[in-house]
């Protein structure tokens, strides 16, 4: 493998949101920089699952409920 032209491999510490850290290795920045994150895969909806609701407001969704009924699908849940 050629030396030149590949990234600098080394060791970073990450701040997680509640302020935990660890250190892992990446090509970000320099040896020993911090990268603090935004968003906490440990508490964001994203990775955890969270509780994500359809909010529709006289939209699509309505506009088909109302056209074709609401239970137009009721058949294939039982099955």
């Amino acid at each position: 493998m050629k030396k030149e032209g590949h990234p600098d491999y080394h060791l970073i510490t990450v701040t997680m949101t509640d302020g935990t850290t660890f250190e892992t290795k990446s090509t970000y920045r320099t040896e020993g920089a911090v990268l603090s994150l935004d968003i906490d895969p440990n508490t964001h909806p994203a990775w955890t699952g969270g509780n994500q609701t359809l909010l529709d407001r006289g939209g699509r969704v309505s506009r088909f409920n109302k056209k074709y009924g609401a239970d137009i699908f009721a058949s294939r849940k039982k099955g």
